[in-house]
């Protein structure tokens, strides 16, 4: 906002030299801009200009580019994902070169993201039109692909009157409304080749050598930036790419109940995880826990949590206290500092019955057209922070058509309000659902988490992992 529309305004950048040349000083009341009569016997010599009042002007000129690029990169700094770093370059640079629109498009070398194009001032028709011209016929197309000449900037000052170029590039030019583009590399030594920007003026021009200097300058600093937050990306995208492997890859179907999830990884990876079993006698064995912790850690002890889970779920049967006790000796004797929550609940459709045990976990929301209403769990400590883990289980019999959710603390963080407020909004959302949602298990855990979350469970900078299991008993 402030720097660029006070460049825009003031054309910092695009400043006629004429306006910052040193005034010859006046001689006797004479004007030296006007000539000096042939009458004069003796005409005035040519008075030099001060040197100092031009190194003055000039440093002053230094000074405002060095504050313009010092405070367009702290805004790029300050972006912490690759979308608005990308949003940011572009727009900072139409403003250093006194262009409108422009593109960017982010292509790395190595293959370490998906590449994306966006637009300044681009509809996304508009930018399907530039992308129907033949690649190697575009600024961005040439740099991308490294062909010759393209090791630094490429400048088109008059597209419609250049006829070298290809007959669609000036076209698509025509339908738009650009007659120039000045476009640059974004590489690093470390990465290579990142992408390409390509900024577009609405009439024939070119950037001064001032505005190329400065927009050279912050595209190398900014190339570092999005080098950085490539690498952070692909890392999330692997984290993220683990963590599912490591959760239930299709959910059991088992008769009496219809099963559906919904999971996001925080962005640094967390260790909540769910698990949908089914057990002999057509029971089905439902779980939902949470590893203390973010990163490769706590996906590892998450993963060896829910194995050990899903083994004591067979061997234990019926008593969910027997499987959490059995989880407790795992937890302290492979991950001594490592605390977890969890909750284990065996169900049998058939007679509608949930026989559960939990260790620090949030407790499960029973809902329908009838009742809305949190199962009671007795108190009990997580798993890791005692000797021994035991707690009594709870029994309860959910009504045909209700359904059974399951979450995990994150669920409840997410939303930013105080525990209390946080139980009372989950509470609220599940009761207020429309019955025509509450036929299908998937339909009410998203509008649950729409009424929780309503920014969407992709929200950036959100922290926390969030599991949300439900469980519609026929």
């Amino acid at each position: 906002m402030g720097v660029r529309d006070a460049m825009h305004r003031n054309a910092l950048l695009g400043e006629p030299t004429v306006m910052s040349a040193p005034h010859l000083p006046k001689v006797a009341g004479i004007d030296p801009v006007v000539p000096v009569s042939t009458q004069t016997a003796a005409p005035l010599k040519a008075v030099p200009p001060a040197p100092a009042a031009l190194i003055q002007d000039r440093l002053a000129s230094w000074v405002s580019d060095l504050t313009t690029l010092h405070e367009l990169t702290e805004r790029l700094a300050g972006t912490s994902t690759l979308d608005d770093a990308l949003r940011e370059l572009l727009g900072a640079g139409a403003a250093l070169v006194g262009a409108r629109r422009g593109l960017l498009v982010l292509e790395p070398a190595d293959g370490a993201v998906t590449s994306r194009t966006i637009g300044l001032g681009l509809a996304h028709a508009e930018l399907g039109h530039i992308e129907t011209v033949p690649r190697d016929a575009t600024p961005y197309g040439s740099l991308l692909d490294g062909l010759p000449g393209t090791d630094g900037p490429l400048a088109c000052p008059d597209i419609p009157g250049d006829a070298s170029l290809d007959p669609r590039c000036r076209e698509v030019a025509a339908r738009l409304g650009y007659a120039a583009s000045y476009a640059l590399p974004l590489t690093t030594v470390a990465a290579g080749r990142l992408g390409a920007a390509v900024w577009l003026y609405d009439e024939p021009a070119e950037p001064l050598e001032r505005q190329c200097h400065l927009i050279g300058l912050y595209a190398r600093h900014a190339s570092e930036h999005l080098a950085r937050l490539t690498e952070l990306e692909r890392a999330r995208a692997d984290i993220a790419a683990i963590a599912e492997e490591l959760l239930p890859i299709r959910l059991p179907r088992v008769p009496g109940v219809r099963l559906a999830v919904r999971h996001r990884s925080a962005p640094r990876g967390g260790g909540d995880w769910y698990d949908a079993l089914p057990l002999p006698d057509d029971a089905l064995g439902l779980a939902v826990g949470s590893v203390g912790g973010t990163g490769p850690a706590a996906l590892a002890a998450m993963g060896r949590l829910r194995a050990g889970l899903r083994a004591y779920a067979v061997m234990e049967g019926e008593d969910p206290v027997a499987v959490l006790s059995d989880l407790e000796l795992l937890l302290r004797l492979t991950e001594p500092a490592t605390a977890a929550t969890a909750l284990y609940a065996y169900c049998e459709p058939g007679r509608r019955t949930v026989l559960l045990a939990g260790a620090g976990h949030t407790p499960p929301l029973v809902t329908g057209d009838r009742r809305t209403a949190f199962v009671e769990t007795s108190l009990s400590a997580p798993l890791g922070m005692l000797s021994c883990w035991e707690a009594p289980s709870v029994e309860f019999s959910p009504g045909s058509g209700e359904t059974v959710l399951l979450y995990t603390d994150g669920l409840l963080r997410r939303t930013a309000d105080s525990m209390d407020h946080a139980f009372a909004r989950l509470h609220a959302a599940a009761a207020g659902a429309p019955k025509v949602l509450r036929q299908d298990p998937g339909a009410l855990a998203d509008h649950v988490l729409h009424t929780l979350l309503p920014d969407g469970l992709d929200r950036d900078g959100d922290g926390e992992d969030v599991v949300l299991l439900a469980a519609r008993f026929d």
